[in-house]
């Protein structure tokens, strides 16, 4: 008797063996994509929420610093609100000094236009009605007003400071105007940002007006339906993703102007935040290809191995009543033996994508700059620690001018100067710390098991080290430093995120007592 067999097992088990491989790849493969992507919207967010906070702070400090202008030229004109020409030489001179203004007015108490520059606006002698001229002539203090249409029929913001003789009588204001559709101290100040990777910029005013926006043609227009506009209307600041009214899907980080209730938004486009992990994600296939052929190629070799001692068997089935045929049924042990290597062919084939799962891991608490632990990795290391109840000592360090060092350097040199900190902290510490860079020039030392004093010791070295050595083509630079220690330093014991706020404390003393030093918690 002859038996036929309706499938081919060795064509069967190789099928379902190479179909649980590409399955088990290209699930381990998406999961990585997916964790990776998540991790990089984050991380846009937040660099974009951060981009904008700086902004806010820059233009703060801009729209101080014209209020202090102005309230100079106030007090210089006190006294010749009556002389013309010193009227005119005083606007000229706050539109040509440094640009802040792109025109400049002293308007008598009754509205009367005294002087204003350039001189071809023709407002001479006029009695400005315009929404900016009666709000200064109605509040007398210094404003920011919201941008509205001028005489010159220009959309304009006003910023002005009132003028009071010395017995306290009100004399009138003086003024500069912003051009929003003009070039103006805002595009220099917005036009050219630090970001070169598709992020742009615009600002609303507290009635949801464009201000600014890298396409001048939009400027005046009134945001509506904005979610983000929305939330800074409420004063709020934060991140948010979402679809612009182009259609476009986009990351935006947001701040407020409490000062003039101006709102900065920096957005990416999604897509373009997306390339580079494009790239990643082809490298990683490309790198994980080969040892998948290879995973492959063994799963066909042992289908072939478990197929022949079963066709086997099926074959001993014609001969039940042979000598040989107890033999052959002993061999069914065989079965398990070989199917318990089948599963172990293809829990290697995926050893390597959890070897790249673990990898992507590891690069997700490493910073990439320095090669030391980031936010995340230092956090991890906080809350394992507390559980064990293991005593350590924090260093906070910070670079003494890093902005200056980047601005007169460049930041090629600044990376050089944080990466030449790095190697210091490294040369002097032991394998047991932990190393991280909590961010920008911001490092942290964590100790386990030391003392107050030998942390301090450590710092010093560091400190030390990095005043007297310096990396290639790189002039010296100086850190501060900040200890403590858990959980002597802490107020409670139950927290260790105290000793860290303990240690910033200490590092803020030695900045305010002139840098260059370490202080004690």
């Amino acid at each position: 008797m002859r038996i036929h067999t309706r499938l081919d097992l060795r064509r069967l088990i190789l099928l379902l063996s190479l179909a649980v491989a590409l399955f088990s790849f290209f699930n381990s493969f998406h999961a990585s994509y997916q964790t990776q992507r998540d991790l990089l919207i984050r991380h846009t967010l937040e660099a974009n929420r951060v981009y904008a906070a700086k902004l806010r702070q820059s233009a703060e400090q801009l729209l101080g610093s014209m209020h202090q202008q102005l309230a100079y030229s106030a007090g210089l004109l006190v006294e010749r609100m009556s002389q013309p020409e010193r009227l005119a030489d005083e606007t000229e001179r706050l539109i040509r000094q440094n640009r802040h203004f792109n025109s400049a007015f002293v308007v008598r108490h009754d509205g009367k236009v005294m002087a204003a520059s350039p001189e071809s606006l023709g407002l001479l002698g006029q009695m400005l009605d315009s929404a900016g001229a009666r709000e200064a002539l109605d509040k007398r203090r210094p404003l920011i007003s919201d941008p509205y249409v001028s005489a010159t029929n220009r959309l304009v913001v006003f910023i002005s400071q009132p003028i009071f003789a010395d017995d306290g009588s009100y004399q009138g204001y003086i003024g500069g105007s912003l051009y929003l559709q003009h070039e103006n101290i805002l595009h220099t100040l917005l036009g050219e940002h630090f970001y070169q990777d598709g992020t742009y910029l615009y600002v609303v005013d507290r009635n949801r007006r464009l201000i600014y926006h890298q396409d001048q043609g939009r400027v005046g227009e009134i945001a509506t339906g904005n979610p983000v506009v929305e939330r800074l209307i409420r004063g709020e600041e934060g991140t948010l993703a979402l679809t612009n009214s182009r259609g476009i899907e986009t990351l935006a980080g947001f701040a407020p102007v409490t000062a003039s209730g101006w709102d900065i938004v920096a957005q990416r486009p999604l897509e373009l935040a997306l390339e580079e992990l494009d790239g990643l994600m082809l490298n990683i296939l490309r790198l994980s290809l080969p040892m998948l052929l290879l995973s492959l190629a063994g799963i066909w070799w042992l289908s072939h191995l478990i197929s022949r001692p079963l066709w086997q068997l099926a074959r001993s089935a014609q001969h039940w009543d042979t000598e040989e045929a107890p033999e052959q049924v002993r061999r069914l042990h065989a079965w398990y033996f070989e199917a318990d290597q089948l599963k172990r062919a293809i829990l290697a084939s995926l050893a390597l994508l959890h070897q790249r799962l673990g990898k992507l891991s590891q690069e997700s608490l490493t910073d990439p700059l320095t090669g030391l632990g980031n936010r995340r990795c230092l956090q991890a290391q906080l809350e394992r620690w507390q559980q064990q109840r293991q005593p350590f000592a924090a260093i906070a360090l910070d670079i003494d001018h890093f902005k200056q060092v980047n601005d007169n350097h460049g930041h090629e040199f600044g990376d050089r100067v944080l990466q030449h900190l790095a190697q210091q902290m490294s040369d002097c510490s032991r394998a047991s710390d932990l190393l991280c860079r909590s961010g920008g020039e911001e490092f942290v030392m964590l100790l386990p098991g030391a003392s107050l004093e030998a942390a301090r010791q450590v710092a010093e070295r560091v400190r030390t080290q990095m005043g007297n050595t310096c990396c290639a083509d790189c002039p010296s630079v100086t850190l501060s430093a900040g200890v403590a220690h858990w959980p002597d330093s802490a107020a409670s014991v139950a927290s260790v995120e105290e000793v860290l706020k303990r240690a910033d404390a200490a590092l803020y003393q030695a900045k305010h007592a002139g840098r260059n030093r370490v202080e004690m918690a």
